[in-house]
């Protein structure tokens, strides 16, 4: 059939690659470390190259991949914001992403929702140093709230769903219309959630017309004490104007599973290293804040999905010439 190389294969995913492959006519060859200009020799004799979500593929690289005879090009998550598409046009390599368990990030959300309502991270850190006292930990119960959803996708509408179990409110913004969420949302302008919302949860891909779409102004209009939620991109929050907000008592809390320049920081170990993203530094100091290094997706479930859908996209690409995942 062809060969395909993936790049940046964790261990955790090795099994399902290896799983995948037997009993076919593929041949799968996995490079622990990410795709770059010094490993992307290692691609030659493929047809097709698989790259996990945080592996940034610029111009040069995908020159080299053309150049290699590259065809086909796969991300292993849904966002693809790090791959140049127009050097990918002009290389006549096409894109592929994945879809997998939105239960994963569905479910992060809320629990980060809850914990940051409930004071958890201020809980733990007393607990840390045996203070067992209650002064200043008290919550706020979801069925009370109104929760306002940015993005009703497929991660946004499981969002959604989780949260009826709670009974409280819930509104939605969304250039398009799920039909489907209709009987336990309500559809409202983008200012109508933020002057609402006791709670925003934000669940859109990342573009240019949307970068910074939560900032300075936006945060002005939301209510006093809001908890902020993301987990979908960092860049969709403008960090310095974040930072202001959470200082000024405007955001109440927030729970960021991504955040800007996250990409050299999140899923590596810096214990010894001294970082330079300042407000890193700053939002993990405030008691109300809860930063995860980009976690939300990674359950058994959703490793697996990753796994073999990058592989049936790109055997698609090479067995039929298209793919239901296809980037166009």
């Amino acid at each position: 059939m062809g060969k395909i190389t993936a790049f940046g294969v964790r261990t955790d995913e090795l099994p399902y690659f290896q799983n995948y492959a037997k009993g076919t006519k593929i041949v799968v060859n996995c490079i622990k470390e990410a795709l770059d200009q010094h490993t992307v020799e290692a691609a030659a004799g493929s047809m097709a190259v698989s790259v996990p979500g945080s592996n940034a593929v610029p111009q040069e690289v995908i020159e080299k991949l053309g150049q290699s005879g590259i065809k086909y090009l796969s991300v292993r998550s849904a966002g693809y914001n790090l791959i140049d598409r127009t050097a990918l046009k002009n290389c006549g390599i096409r894109l592929a992403n994945v879809s997998y368990s939105v239960n994963s990030v569905a479910d992060f959300t809320v629990m980060l929702m809850l914990m940051s309502l409930r004071k958890v991270k201020q809980i733990i850190n007393r607990n840390d140093v045996q203070d067992y006292t209650l002064n200043g930990l008290q919550g706020r119960e979801l069925k009370n709230l109104t929760v306002g959803i940015i993005g009703t996708g497929k991660i946004g509408a499981a969002v959604a769903r989780d949260l009826t179990g709670f009974k409280c409110k819930i509104i939605a913004y969304d250039v398009y219309h799920n039909e489907n969420l209709q009987d336990i949302l309500s559809y409202v302008s983008l200012e109508e959630l933020l002057a609402n919302s006791d709670v925003i949860t934000i669940h859109v891909p990342l573009f240019e017309n949307n970068y910074h779409m939560i900032n300075a102004e936006a945060i002005d209009k939301m209510k006093d004490g809001v908890c902020l939620i993301n987990c979908s991109r960092g860049e969709l929050i403008d960090t310095d104007a974040l930072i202001a907000g959470i200082e000024s008592g405007k955001i109440g809390a927030a729970g960021l599973d991504v955040l800007e320049g996250e990409r050299k920081i999140f899923q590596t170990d810096h214990r010894l290293d001294i970082l330079n993203n300042h407000s890193l530094s700053i939002l993990r100091a405030f008691p109300n804040v809860l930063v995860t290094p980009h976690a939300s997706f990674y359950t058994d479930q959703a490793v697996k999905d990753m796994v073999d859908h990058s592989l049936e996209a790109l055997i698609s690409f090479m067995e039929n010439g298209t793919c239901v995942w296809e980037i166009v």
